[in-house]
């Protein structure tokens, strides 16, 4: 078997432990960095809305030799001043396009880059977006959006419970706000293929998030019944149990969609490919984060809260307490705990509490099993612990 799969079988047996959830301040605050530099990116550069957001058109020439330097200076006088982005296909053929210009406008664009390239108008694709549907189809994709949303906080607060279903929630608006964050950053275009991309990767982020939240939901049963583990610690090891799951998962997700964005959309310059194949790389990988750092955490923190689970935490922690100070004692020279209040301790309730009644255990235990060193042994052991006389 390999090491990973080695490592897999400790983790999922308890063997071997990452304190995730111990540690959830120090991924509380990567993730809030990540976010302010998200929100600064969208903030300063903004995102670059397609033609199919913003209207526009797209020109398609035929295959050609020329670079894209030599078609942007041949057509820069031919968009009437507005903004005109050119791209070499993998085909050999040039895709130009531009934004925020009207149907009018378009067609005698469309004649000026024929002239401009030497080419017949005819060979030209032309492909024209009007404004006012671009806005249906951002409403219509912040409708999705919305709904998508309200859908899993309402179908995760039937399954599991509401705070689950609010720590996925936030988990989602991580990950769409990483993503796209990076979208404006980076300067790609906001297409219809990156809102299908988004929705993809909310999909994967929720699967495994559900998947730890149904493995803590199990563990996490009778357990105000118990002494021996907090909320926390059932759930980082509900976490850990899963881990190298979620890792294979993304990783064999990852491995497709880096092909597409690496070779179908830089290699071989296929535009959709870079829209979806960008969200999906980003959103994957910020999604996997959330569901190990930020879900399972959340829940941990929003259950921490509730009186049943204060007090099993301090019921778990005196007896832990009460574990160690016996161990302690333990090592010390017979006969050196003479009575309770020699374990007391004044820094807490708690640790007095706990270290009394090891005190009086320690007491208890020893007055029945040995006697007092300055009296004859069997006179104080007969006289205590069986009738002195004869029986009658």
């Amino acid at each position: 078997m390999s090491k990973l799969g080695n490592l897999g079988h400790k983790l999922h047996r308890g063997e071997v432990s990452y304190d995730f959830v111990g540690k959830r301040r120090i991924w509380y605050g990567i993730s809030i960095l990540i976010t302010i530099a998200a929100v600064l990116g969208l903030a300063v550069n903004g995102l670059k809305e397609g033609i199919e957001f913003s209207g526009g058109a797209v020109f398609t020439t035929p295959k050609t030799t020329m670079s894209v330097s030599d078609v942007q200076n041949k057509i820069s006088g031919d968009t009437g001043g507005h903004d005109a982005t050119v791209q070499k296909l993998g085909t050999g053929s040039v895709r130009i396009q531009v934004s925020g210009i009207s149907t009018d406008a378009s067609k005698e664009a469309q004649d000026k880059i024929a002239t401009s390239l030497k080419m017949p108008k005819a060979q030209i694709d032309a492909e024209i977006v009007g404004p006012s549907w671009g806005k249906e189809i951002s409403q219509k994709a912040l409708e999705g959006l919305i709904i998508f949303l309200v859908l899993v906080v309402i179908y995760l607060a039937i399954a599991f419970e509401w705070r689950m279903a609010l720590a996925a929630l936030v988990a989602l608006l991580h990950d769409l706000t990483i993503t796209t964050g990076v979208y404006a950053l980076v300067g790609f275009e906001v297409t219809p293929g990156t809102v299908i991309g988004l929705l993809t990767i909310l999909g994967y982020s929720l699967y495994d998030t559900v998947v730890v939240f149904d493995g803590l939901k199990e563990a996490s049963k009778d357990i105000t019944k118990q002494s021996k583990f907090t909320y926390s610690d059932i759930a980082n090891r509900s976490l850990n149990s899963t881990l190298v799951r979620s890792i294979n998962t993304t990783v064999v997700a990852l491995l497709p969609v880096a092909a597409l964005l690496f070779i179908g959309g830089g290699l071989l310059g296929a535009g959709m490919l870079n829209d979806i194949a960008l969200a999906l790389f980003v959103g994957l990988t910020a999604g996997a984060y959330s569901s190990i750092f930020i879900a399972t955490p959340l829940v941990a923190d929003f259950k921490e809260r509730e009186p049943q689970m204060k007090t099993l935490r301090k019921r778990v922690l005196a007896k832990r307490a009460s574990e160690a100070a016996k161990a302690e004692q333990g090592d010390e020279p017979a006969g050196s705990v003479v009575d309770g209040e020699d374990g007391l301790d004044d820094e807490g309730e708690g640790a007095a509490a706990t270290a009394g009644v090891v005190g009086q255990r320690t007491q208890g235990a020893g007055a029945g099993s040995r006697p007092a060193r300055n009296q004859p042994p069997g006179r104080g052991n007969r006289s205590r612990n069986r009738p002195s006389g004869k029986r009658r």
